[in-house]
């Protein structure tokens, strides 16, 4: 093969028109991520930028909105009983899931119903991604 595909560059969720401030609330204010400026000829089609680490997440404007009910970004997050916690003092509702084996993992939803799933592997050696 003469490509290799190196890393994911940003994943992108999609919200209703007018949302960047539940965004920004959700993503930063809940979750800790940072703003990162848009180009100034994206900014008029709407939607916020976030990023953590090396990692960004795009907030789209979509119209008709629909929320993705099963496609979802996984974030591995280290002491996910501490972030347990957290949310519920954000009241931020989650499920927990214990079909991964290895794994402790809960979904949620942002603010638009976009499903977001969150683990924390308990078992390096069952992570489905091999070092």
């Amino acid at each position: 093969m003469s490509f290799v595909i190196k890393s994911i560059d940003h994943i992108q969720l999609a919200a209703p028109r007018g949302s960047e401030e539940q965004a920004r609330s959700f993503f930063i204010g809940i979750l800790g991520f940072k703003e990162v400026e848009k180009p100034e000829v994206m900014k008029k089609r709407g939607g916020v930028w976030f990023a953590f680490g090396n990692y960004q997440i795009h907030i789209g404007i979509e119209e008709p909105f629909f929320p993705a009910k099963k496609a979802h970004p996984a974030f591995v997050v280290e002491n996910i009983e501490a972030f347990k916690t957290h949310l519920q003092r954000n009241l931020v509702t989650f499920l927990v899931d214990d079909n991964l084996p290895g794994a402790n993992r809960i979904y949620l939803n942002d603010p638009f119903g976009n499903r977001i799933e969150v683990l924390e592997w308990i078992e390096k050696s069952n992570s489905l991604l091999k070092e």
